[in-house]
């Protein structure tokens, strides 16, 4: 949780810094941060199904399959890295284009944007190999490595967006292209420090580059049919999200993108609740059901769903008062209208907090013990029977701004919890998968 508050907290001083340039930079950042997070969708969607086994072998001191679960993590990450760079660097200009239809200020977005893109795409292969190293420490119990790891890289992203945006200490002043620069910088020293940790502690789960290709392909072919239950679920998710996202992107100009982008930079920093809620699980759960204890693993899933409840209210009641006064400091160079945007977002999606947190849980647990369908259902049923075609239609057939029409969209969570609710009472999750 830790390590997410800082990501998050350097995302905001990133955002700040990058806000201080203007809407329309900050629009253009934010447009294309939205192809990125699909990206990192995918790797964590793959992170999650390889940590699913590595949490278990890890209760069953099983170093062997930790290791064989980690391969499958690495290669598929890195597959995925180049396939997300080939194509985002192809099809640059369309994808940006395609998010922001019918924006007055679309033409300048697609020219700063384009030039963002094509340098941040650099970072996806390091991020693959971030990500997969730091999840597994976190799955075998050990959150202090990439919370260690992700500070150095903070102070490095930071530091390199002082000195390159705004021409400090005798550097050019590169603007956009200088808070790229900083964040490939820090990317790849990550990368570094990931696997240099990992060599130097002798990690259970780690594997040298050279004997990557030496995998278990019936372990292989299990992990690939849990992640493309996983896959389906969040791709799903995102690509609703992004919809979504385009759909409120055509009300008025770059002050809409701003607001809405700068509303979800401040609420990424109470949403470090979630990945407590995903790692603890995995941790908790499927470590304990992969020592085979079964009842005690049932008695922590229900712990866990009410304590992320009564967390997520604390939080969202914190963080309403912060937002109040932390917006008009923080986002001082952005229009009126951008920063009434974004504060009306916050205070919605605050609302929503613990209402989400309960999915979390809910899906987290499933996932733990290998359930990975629960997921899937809820989520390709309601984001395409309700949520995708809802966006679509409150865009073109009512007024609604981006956030009235967010906070009617969200409704449909609920219906998630009904049917996780469901799957969960089965509990075809409470299963010892070594």
């Amino acid at each position: 949780m830790m390590q997410q508050l800082i990501m998050s907290m350097v995302s905001l001083i990133d955002n700040f810094m990058v806000a201080g340039l203007g809407d329309l930079s900050m629009a253009s950042v934010n447009v294309v941060n939205q192809f990125t997070f699909i990206f990192i969708v995918i790797i964590n969607t793959i992170c999650q199904a390889g940590g699913i086994y590595i949490a278990q072998f890890n209760g069953a001191n099983d170093s062997t399959g930790m290791k064989h679960a980690y391969r499958f993590k690495v290669l598929l990450s890195i597959l995925m890295a180049v396939l997300a760079f080939s194509i985002f660097r192809a099809f640059t200009e369309p994808l940006i284009a395609l998010l922001t239809m019918g924006n007055i200020d679309q033409e300048g977005i697609i020219i700063i944007g384009s030039h963002y893109f094509n340098l941040i795409s650099w970072t996806f292969l390091p991020v693959a190999i971030s990500y997969s190293i730091g999840s597994s420490f976190r799955e075998i119990a050990k959150p202090g490595v990439p919370l260690i790891i992700s500070g150095i890289a903070t102070l490095i992203n930071t530091f390199g967006n002082w000195v390159l945006i705004y021409g400090n200490l005798g550097a050019p002043r590169l603007e956009v292209t200088g808070a790229a620069y900083a964040t490939i910088i820090a990317r790849f020293i990550e990368a570094v420090l990931f696997i240099f940790f990992a060599i130097i502690l002798k990690a259970p789960f780690y594997v040298n580059f050279r004997n990557l290709l030496f995998a278990n392909m019936r372990l292989f072919k299990e992990i690939l049919n849990k992640s493309a239950m996983i896959f389906a679920s969040e791709m799903s998710w995102a690509s609703s999200e992004t919809v979504m996202i385009a759909m409120y992107n055509r009300r008025g100009g770059a002050e809409v993108i701003a607001g809405m982008a700068a509303g979800w930079t401040i609420c990424h920093i109470v949403f470090f609740i979630f990945g407590g809620i995903w790692v603890t699980t995995t941790v908790l759960v499927g470590g304990t059901l992969g020592a085979g204890k079964l009842d005690e693993a049932r008695r922590r899933a229900q712990w866990l769903r009410s304590g992320s409840v009564v967390a997520c209210i604390i939080l969202a009641l914190f963080g309403a008062v912060v937002a109040y006064f932390l917006i008009p400091i923080v986002f001082v160079n952005l229009s009126p209208v951008a920063r009434a945007t974004c504060l009306g977002l916050v205070l919605v999606i605050l609302a929503y907090l613990p209402f989400w947190g309960y999915l979390n849980s809910q899906f987290a647990i499933s996932r733990a013990g290998g359930d990975t369908a629960m997921g899937m259902y809820a989520d390709l049923t309601v984001n395409t029977i309700l949520f995708t075609p809802g966006a679509i239609i409150l865009s073109y057939f009512t007024n609604f701004g981006p956030v009235l029409m967010f906070t009617i969209l969200k409704l449909t969570d609920f219906i998630k919890i009904i049917i996780c609710r469901h799957f969960i009472r089965k509990e075809r999750w409470v299963k010892n998968l070594t």
